[in-house]
């Protein structure tokens, strides 16, 4: 793997998780959260006695008066109750959508038709309403109501609000819910009293309550809003708990100052910048939601309804109902009003709408600045470009090192933020990212680190067969000398001309350094892929074998086909030579090939050894590489491995010779071509022809012989060369013929 693919895979890992954080899929969003909810499990909002109480309707105080729902005339007792202890104004978290079924006229109509004699249907009739009595009970104090939007349903919507809301700057209606139904109390009640806030909880994804819009719109089912119309904008209704504190500071309107028209924001870039209950100042989100920064459950804070009835257990000041803002609302689980927040499973939603209301006076909230995101994309993108830049030069345990200190400083800032400032950021995701980084960095460098050893091994390796490497890995005791005797076939290889190019390169030896390899490394490809082993280069030429270390039944067929190959590769190496420069030499090889018994093994001495063939074999192999440029072929083979595959090849005989230093004679073969030159109608002309001129030289039939090479000449595969060499001994034979006797045995007097 190259050195710029180990930065370059980091890179687009970091950038791909520069693009997911922006994108801010689900999953990224609840390991935010989860962060952000661990800082208030660690730390959450210290718990101060406020003038914030709750009258809770639980389970001991239903056992005590009686099943839900109570009469309205019970519900006005507890609102009188509540504003004769000082409460500065009542809060339901309770929907009263019905009329009371317990009012006179509603159980009148339940009885049966004739139950009742007209006199006392005319006196029931005549009793007071219990919706009226609690509509005059709230009339006679400060009451706000709650009324429940939702995002479908029916097409009632909500009453008009109680309070207006003054803006600065756009219109801030695109940045907040949508609803289109409602579920309210009777409009009686609605009208009695001094607020309405929306009793609303959306949740996360994950179900928990961590932000809460300060306002929402109602838009009527089938319309759409025009927000470029300032008369038309859909009206804005506050949340329950910044409703209940306006009325309880006598406010009358709302104040939200946009981005684009405040000049401040602490960060907002766009979106709603402040809102102002009142006189009291709430810090929101670019969307007007508050983050709820949460104490826990507090038992401090409620205050069972049924005491407000008790001679055994009767109000006292202690109960801090003087001047307090008092949220009715239920505890029973029966009732279903209970959610779920970070610290609390299950709470009373009537707890949620209680810590809002402490959050707004004591001015303690959790804020996450548009900037944020900015700092924590920066903040990993920086570290992810100095990992990048430092591992290969740090290594794995530095690059720990540096990572583990980056993450832990991101969690000390996001602590420091959080514990110091109530800012929410996120040191989870960077320090993923990080370590993602990190771990791909060092992975890549392993993987280089590896590849190097392959290539120290691969080096090595144009040496010994892998084949060989592995067994010997498995069996180290091969490591000795000696070998075993086998059937094998050799072949040499070697490049023409040499010298010549040598001379060429005499003022640049890297240059013929580079050239050599450009050549031996396609051609000892070919071999390496037909189960070949290189045993050694010598200089310009190759030496390579078949049937060892493992065994090839096919070995002469295995070469045959390598020598070919090679030939191939060659020429394509030369085209591309020749493509780069046309004045480039065309450089040429030839190849012997020979098979035989050889003895193969590790040969050397005690000291260094080599895995290697001896034989006479291997000698001839060599011989008819060298004789190659004499007659003019490629590539020539000897009798016994043009035995082995006599019929998969194109074959023409070249000679009957003694190779120098031997004095038996052999019969040498071109290797032409494969089986399907073998069949070439061409090709079976020129090997008929070449036979009868071989008959007629050997039979000291000149005139035969140079017919029949004429013939040959004329065939398109002819060997020029050969040819040239065979009319040149006619000719001399023809003047001075041979000794009686001769057997057409050419004796080489070179190598």
């Amino acid at each position: 793997m190259r050195a710029w693919t180990s930065r370059l895979i980091p890179v687009v890992i970091l950038l791909l998780a520069l693009f997911v954080r922006v994108e801010d899929p689900t999953p990224v969003q609840l390991v935010r959260w989860w962060t952000f909810d661990t800082y208030q499990r660690i730390e959450p909002r210290h718990y101060e006695p406020l003038p914030v109480r709750i009258v809770d309707i639980d389970d001991a105080s239903l056992a005590e008066i009686g099943q839900w729902p109570w009469p309205r005339t019970r519900i006005a007792s507890l609102v009188d109750r509540l504003h004769e202890e000082g409460a500065a104004v009542v809060v339901f978290d309770v929907l009263f959508a019905e009329p009371d079924r317990t009012s006179p006229r509603n159980v009148l109509s339940a009885w049966p038709e004739g139950a009742v004699d007209e006199a006392l249907r005319v006196n029931v009739e005549s009793l007071p309403d219990h919706d009226e009595a609690l509509a005059e009970s709230f009339a006679r104090g400060r009451v706000v109501t709650g009324f429940t939007l939702t995002r479908a349903g029916g097409a009632t919507g909500p009453p008009n609000p109680k309070a207006g809301v003054a803006i600065g700057g756009t219109p801030p209606h695109i940045f907040l819910p949508v609803n289109r139904a409602a579920i309210s109390n009777l409009p009686i009640l609605d009208k009695a009293a001094a607020g309405l806030g929306n009793i609303n909880f959306p949740s996360e994804i994950d179900g928990l309550i961590r932000r809460v819009p300060i306002f929402t719109q109602y838009v009527p089912p089938g319309t759409e809003p025009d927000y470029a119309d300032p008369f038309a904008l859909p009206a804005l209704y506050p949340t329950l708990g910044a409703e209940a504190l306006r009325v309880a500071q006598g406010a009358r309107a709302y104040r939200i100052k946009m981005a684009d028209g405040s000049g401040e924001g602490a960060g907002a870039v766009s979106g709603i910048a402040s809102v102002a209950v009142g006189q009291v100042p709430v810090v929101t989100d670019g969307r007007g939601h508050v983050w709820l920064h949460y104490t826990g459950h507090r038992p401090d804070r409620y205050l069972p309804a049924r005491r407000l009835w008790s001679a055994d257990e009767p109000i006292t000041e202690a109960d801090g109902l003087e001047g307090a803002i008092v949220l009715v609302g239920t505890s029973a689980p029966g009732l279903l009003d209970l959610r779920s927040t970070p610290l609390n499973p299950i709470l009373p939603g009537v707890e949620v709408h209680a810590e809002l209301i402490e959050q707004m006076l004591t001015d303690s909230f959790l804020t996450r600045p548009d900037w944020t995101l900015g700092a924590e994309l920066s903040a990993f993108a920086l570290l992810g470009i100095l990992l990048i830049l430092l591992l290969p030069r740090l290594g794995a345990t530095g690059g720990a090192l540096v990572s583990i200190v980056a993450i832990a400083a991101g969690i000390a800032v996001g602590w420091f933020a959080y514990a110091n400032a109530r800012i929410l950021i996120d040191p989870v995701y960077p320090a993923v990212v990080v370590l993602l980084v990190y771990m791909s960095s060092s992975l890549i460098n392993f993987l280089n680190s590896e590849n190097q050893r392959r290539q120290i091994r691969s080096a090595f390796g144009q040496y010994l067969s892998p084949a060989l490497v592995e067994q010997l890995a498995e069996e180290p005791d091969r490591l000795r000398l000696g070998g075993e005797t086998r059937e094998m076939t050799l072949l040499f290889c070697d490049i023409r001309g040499f010298t010549a190019i040598s001379e060429a390169h005499r003022d640049d030896p890297q240059g013929l350094t580079t050239l050599i390899n450009r050549i031996l490394t396609p051609l000892t490809s070919e071999i390496l892929d037909r189960n070949g082993t290189i045993d050694k280069y010598m200089g310009d030429c190759i030496m390579a074998f078949w049937n060892a270390p493992l065994d090839d039944a096919d070995h002469a067929r295995h070469a045959c086909d390598a020598g070919l190959a090679m030939i191939e590769a060659l020429n394509r190496v030369n085209e591309e030579r020749k493509a780069e420069d046309p004045a480039a030499f065309m450089v040429g090889v030839g190849v012997g090939i020979n098979s035989g018994e050889c003895v193969v093994g590790n040969m050397g001495s005690d000291q260094r050894f080599d895995y290697s063939v001896l034989g006479d074999a291997v000698n001839l192999a060599a011989r008819l590489e060298g004789q190659s440029k004499n007659y003019g072929a490629l590539i020539v083979v000897g009798e016994t491995t043009q035995a082995h595959v006599a019929d998969e090849f194109a074959f023409l005989e070249l000679d009957l010779i003694a190779v120098k230093g031997k004095s038996e004679a052999v019969t040498i073969y071109a290797l032409m071509g494969d089986a399907e030159m073998a069949r070439d109608p061409d090709f079976m002309a020129l090997r008929e022809s070449h036979r009868k001129m071989l008959t007629a030289y050997r039979t000291c039939d000149w005139d035969v012989a140079q017919d029949a090479l004429n013939a040959c000449l004329d065939c398109p595969d002819a060997i020029r060369e050969l040819y040239d060499l065979y009319a040149d001994r006619i000719l001399q034979y023809s003047f001075d013929p041979p000794p009686p006797g001769w057997d057409g045995v050419y004796v080489a007097e070179t190598k």
